[in-house]
């Protein structure tokens, strides 16, 4: 495969689109390989870079089955679940915290962090 063709931001050719572009049209891009890049030009730092498939070679996107639907549901529900208290947080844990706000408010060296 010889060099991507690059396009200037906004300024590429009919029949190429990006991932993004692809999904709002139903498809994806089915394992075919990046055809194209699109750059955008930034002040004091390298460009932006979109890369670009073919539309002629993109795939519909492959339906939702039931067990898809299944999993996705018991994922989300893994996280929203306090791995503390083991009850359902009733949003998404933060990462940052890693339990659920009333688990990560409780502070068992007190307040001021001392362990008097």
């Amino acid at each position: 495969m010889g060099a991507l063709p690059v396009f200037r931001w906004r300024l590429a050719p009919d029949g190429y689109a990006t991932r993004r572009q692809l999904r709002a049209l139903g498809l994806r891009p089915g394992g075919q390989d990046v055809a194209a890049q699109l750059e955008r030009p930034r002040r004091r730092r390298g460009p932006l870079v979109a890369y670009l498939y073919r539309v002629d070679l993109a795939m519909p996107v492959r339906p939702m089955t039931p067990a898809r639907w299944a999993a996705l549901a018991k994922a989300n529900a893994a996280r929203r679940l306090c791995p503390v208290c083991r009850r359902d947080a009733g949003y998404v844990i933060p990462t940052s915290l890693g339990t659920c706000v009333p688990c990560a408010d409780t502070d068992p060296h007190g307040s001021d962090g001392s362990t008097r």
